[in-house]
C-alpha cells in the first residue's frame, strides 16, 4: 500500500534529468542495433541472391572429368551447379501448372535444311549428337531470339522408357532436346552461364503404327557412330519435321542443363504433344550406340529433380489443372523467386524504412511525453506529489 506525503513547495526533490538522458541513449541504442541488424540481414539476402545468380565461373567443362548416368550422385562433386536448387529434368504436376497467356506459340526460322548442307553426327559416350547451323533460330514464343546450336535423345532400354522429363510421373519412350543460346551473347560458351542464356525444347517420343521419316534421318547412321567419338556426316533434312505439328502447347519453367556442369542457365519449353517413332525405330535408337567402355549406350537419362519452389507455366489450360492464371501484367518467369519485381532486399528496405519511422516516431512521443511531465513537476503553482513505501506506522 501506498499514502500520499506533500513536500514544500520549495523543494524540487531529485532531478529527473539524469535518468531521462538514460533513457533517451538506450532507445537510441536500441534503435541504432535494430536497424544495423535489418542492414546486414538486408544484405545478406541480396549477397545470397547475387550469388544464385552469379555465374559458376570455376566450374570444369565435361572435357576436365568423366562422369557417368551410373553415379550421378557424384557429379556434384566436380560440377558444383550439379547441387543446385534450379536444376532439370522435373516432374511436371499439371494439377500445379499455371496457365499463362503470356505465353506465345513458338516460332521457328531457318528450320528446313536443304539436303546438299552436310550436318555432322557424333556419338559422344553419352547420347546421339547432332550439330545444327546457326541459321537455325527461336524467333517468336520468347523475349530475345535463340540460335540453334545442336540435338540430342535420351532413351531408355528395350524393357523401360526414358525421357529425362515426365508428366504427372509418367515417363515416355525417349525424349529429344534442340539446344539454343541467346542471341544477345556472343556464343554458346558465353551464354551457356547465364540466367537467360539457353532455350531448350523438348519433345516426348512415343512407340507408335508408323515410321517417322525425319527421325529416320537420324536413325539410319547410328550403326556408323556405334563407338564413343565416332562421327558421320548427313544430308540436311526438315529439323522441324521432328518436332510436333502444334507448337502452341507447351510447359515452361526455368531450370538446367540435365547433364554437366549441369549449368542453371535453360528456359525450357516441352511440347505438351508427343512425336511417334515405330517400335523398330525405337529399338534402333536403344540399342545401336555403345559407350566409352564398350557397353551398350542405354538409361541415359537423368532422375527428376525437385522443384524448389519454381513455377511450371503452361500456354493452355491442362483439363486437370485448377483454376488459376498468371496477372495479366505480371512477369512470367517459371521461377517464384523471379515473378515479383520485388527481391528479398527490397523487401527487407522498405520494412526496414517502415521499421525506422516507427522507432523515430515512438522515441519523440516519449521525448515529448516526459518533457511535458517535467513540466507539470516543475511548476512552482502545483503542488509536488511524491509516493514512497509506506511504513508500519502509516498502515497502522
Amino acid at each position: 500500500m501506498y499514502v500520499r506525503q506533500s513536500r514544500p513547495a520549495g523543494s524540487h526533490g531529485p532531478s529527473r534529468t539524469p535518468h531521462l538522458l538514460e533513457m533517451n541513449r538506450t532507445v537510441l541504442r536500441v534503435c541504432v542495433l535494430l536497424l544495423a541488424g535489418l542492414g546486414r540481414a538486408a544484405a545478406g539476402q541480396e549477397h545470397d541472391h547475387n550469388d544464385q545468380n552469379a555465374p559458376h565461373s570455376q566450374e570444369r567443362g565435361p572435357s576436365d572429368t568423366h562422369w557417368s548416368y551410373e553415379d550421378p550422385g557424384q557429379w556434384a562433386k566436380h560440377f558444383p551447379a550439379c547441387a543446385g536448387t534450379m536444376q532439370s529434368p522435373i516432374n511436371i504436376n499439371t494439377e500445379t501448372t499455371i496457365f499463362s497467356p503470356q505465353l506465345r506459340p513458338i516460332q521457328l526460322s531457318g528450320y528446313s535444311l536443304p539436303a546438299g548442307q552436310m550436318l555432322k553426327l557424333e556419338n559422344n559416350g553419352h547420347t546421339v549428337v547432332l550439330k545444327l547451323p546457326e541459321s537455325l533460330a527461336i524467333v517468336g514464343g520468347y523475349a530475345q531470339q535463340y540460335r540453334a546450336v545442336q540435338l540430342h535423345l535420351h532413351w531408355g532400354s528395350p524393357s523401360k522408357p526414358g525421357s529425362e522429363h515426365t508428366v504427372d510421373h509418367k515417363r515416355f519412350a525417349g525424349e529429344l532436346h534442340v539446344v539454343h543460346y541467346n542471341t544477345k551473347y556472343e556464343n554458346f560458351t558465353a551464354a551457356m552461364t547465364q540466367p537467360d542464356g539457353l532455350a531448350v525444347l523438348g519433345v516426348f517420343l512415343e512407340v507408335g503404327p508408323r515410321e517417322n521419316p525425319y527421325y529416320q534421318q537420324i536413325l539410319e547412321h547410328l550403326h556408323s557412330i556405334q563407338g564413343e567419338d565416332h562421327e558421320v556426316f548427313v544430308p540436311g533434312f526438315n529439323i522441324a519435321g521432328l518436332l510436333p505439328d502444334n507448337l502452341h502447347l507447351y510447359f515452361h519453367y526455368n531450370g538446367s542443363l540435365t547433364t554437366p556442369p549441369c549449368h542453371e542457365s535453360v528456359k525450357w519449353t516441352v511440347f505438351n504433344q508427343t512425336v511417334t517413332l515405330s517400335k523398330e525405330q525405337m529399338s534402333i535408337l536403344v540399342s545401336s550406340l555403345q559407350t566409352d567402355d564398350n557397353h551398350p549406350l542405354m538409361n541415359n537419362f537423368r532422375q527428376e529433380q525437385s522443384l524448389h519452389r519454381r513455377w511450371v507455366l503452361a500456354s493452355f489450360e491442362p483439363s486437370s489443372s485448377r483454376e488459376r492464371q498468371v496477372p495479366a501484367g505480371g512477369d512470367s518467369s517459371a521461377t517464384a523467386g523471379h515473378t515479383s519485381s520485388f527481391h528479398a532486399g527490397d523487401v527487407l528496405a522498405v520494412l526496414f524504412g517502415v521499421l525506422f519511422a516507427i522507432t523515430m516516431l515512438a522515441f519523440l512521443l516519449y521525448v515529448y511525453k516526459n518533457r511535458s511531465q517535467n513540466a507539470r513537476l516543475d511548476s512552482p503553482t502545483k503542488s509536488k506529489v511524491i509516493y514512497t513505501a509506506a511504513t508500519a506506522e502509516n498502515t497502522a
